[in-house]
C-alpha cells in the first residue's frame, strides 16, 4: 500500500523516473511544448519549475546545479541565455498544463506541457486585458479632467441664433413672391367692377326715357 506517499513513482524505478524527467525538461526547454500523459507532465511540472528559478541566478554554481539534472550542455546554455530572460519577472508558474483527447490505445488521459511565456495566444490576450485595465483607469481619470474644460466650452453653445437669422432673412423671399400673386388676383375683380358699372349705366339711360312717355299717355287720357 502506498498510504501518505504522494509522489508518483509513474511505474518506474528512481533511476528511471529521474532520466526520463531529466529528458522530459531537455525537450520542453528545446520545443516549449510537449505532449505526453497527464501524469507525467504533472511530475515533469515539480521537477522542471525549480530548474527554471535557479536559472534565474546566472553563476557558476547555478549553472553547474541545473547541469546536474538535465545533463544537458545546449539545453542549459539555452535556459540561461534564452528561456530565463523571458521569465524574470514571473514569480513562479512558468509552465501551463492542458488537457486533451484520450489516447486512442490504451485510452490514456494526454495533455499539453508548455512554458507560459512562449505561448502567444495567452500572452496577447494578457497584453490586450492590461491595455483596456489602463485605458479604463485614463478614461476615468480623462473624464475627471475634461469636466472643467467641458464647462468653459459650454458658452459655445449658443450658435444655435444663427440658424434663426437665417430664417428671418428667408421672410422677406416669401413675401416679395406671395405680392405678385395678390395683384393679379385683385386686377380681375377691379375690372369686373367697372364692367358692371358700365352695364348699369346703359340700363338706366334706356329705362330714364319712358318716363316722358307714360306722361303722355296720362295727358291724353286727360283730353279724352
Amino acid at each position: 500500500m502506498r498510504h501518505g506517499k504522494k509522489v508518483n513513482h509513474l511505474s518506474r524505478t528512481d533511476s528511471h523516473r529521474r532520466a526520463m524527467l531529466a529528458n522530459m525538461a531537455s525537450s520542453l526547454i528545446l520545443h516549449k511544448r510537449i505532449t505526453t500523459t497527464l501524469a507525467k507532465a504533472k511530475a515533469l511540472r515539480v521537477y522542471v519549475e525549480p530548474i527554471i528559478t535557479k536559472s534565474k541566478d546566472d553563476t557558476t554554481h547555478s549553472r553547474r546545479t541545473v547541469f546536474s539534472y538535465l545533463q544537458n550542455k545546449e539545453v542549459v546554455s539555452i535556459l540561461f541565455r534564452d528561456v530565463a530572460p523571458k521569465v524574470a519577472n514571473r514569480p513562479g508558474g512558468y509552465t501551463r498544463i492542458l488537457k486533451m483527447v484520450n489516447r486512442l490505445g490504451d485510452n490514456a488521459s494526454m495533455a499539453l506541457i508548455e512554458l507560459v511565456d512562449y505561448n502567444e495566444i495567452y500572452t496577447n490576450g494578457d497584453a490586450a486585458a492590461a491595455e483596456k485595465k489602463s485605458t479604463r483607469r485614463r478614461g476615468s481619470k480623462a473624464k475627471k479632467a475634461d469636466a472643467p474644460a467641458a464647462a468653459g466650452k459650454a458658452p459655445k453653445a449658443e450658435a444655435a441664433p444663427a440658424e434663426e437669422a437665417v430664417v428671418v432673412e428667408e421672410t422677406p423671399i416669401a413675401d416679395v413672391e406671395t405680392a405678385p400673386v395678390a395683384e393679379t388676383v385683385e386686377a380681375p375683380v377691379a375690372e369686373a367692377e367697372e364692367v358692371a358699372v358700365a352695364e348699369e349705366a346703359p340700363a338706366a339711360e334706356e329705362a330714364a326715357p319712358e318716363a316722358p312717355a307714360a306722361e303722355g299717355d296720362d295727358a291724353d287720357e286727360k283730353k279724352a
